[in-house]
């Protein structure tokens, strides 16, 4: 609720067991009308989850297997402690699709 004297924000105080909205520039509305606060939200675009990544966009880089031996690895980084630590590197074998960390 506005003063209708000045046009400030007017706040609830409680005056002899009742509440009344007050304004600091003195003005004092005895009968309040009741006020219900709401607000619409609309819903946005959810998030999309990527159950299984496509190892197949991802860059390619020498690194031996531990698995088969094989010499050719997909790659990606992703930072699994503190950020002000190193990210890990995960590997996944062309070949056997074996998947391994390394860390810096």
């Amino acid at each position: 609720m506005f003063c209708p004297k000045c046009g400030l924000l007017m706040k609830p105080k409680k005056q002899n067991d009742k509440k009344v909205m007050v304004c600091s520039c003195g003005f004092v509305d005895k009968k309040p009308e009741a006020v219900k606060l709401s607000e619409d939200v609309k819903q946005g675009k959810g998030i999309e989850v990527v159950e299984q990544l496509d190892y197949e966009t991802l860059p390619m880089m020498k690194a031996e297997c531990p698995k088969c031996g094989h010499m050719k690895a997909y790659y990606w980084l992703q930072q699994t402690r503190a950020g002000d630590e190193a990210e890990t590197r995960f590997l996944k074998c062309e070949k056997c699709k074996h998947n391994w960390r390394e860390y810096d």
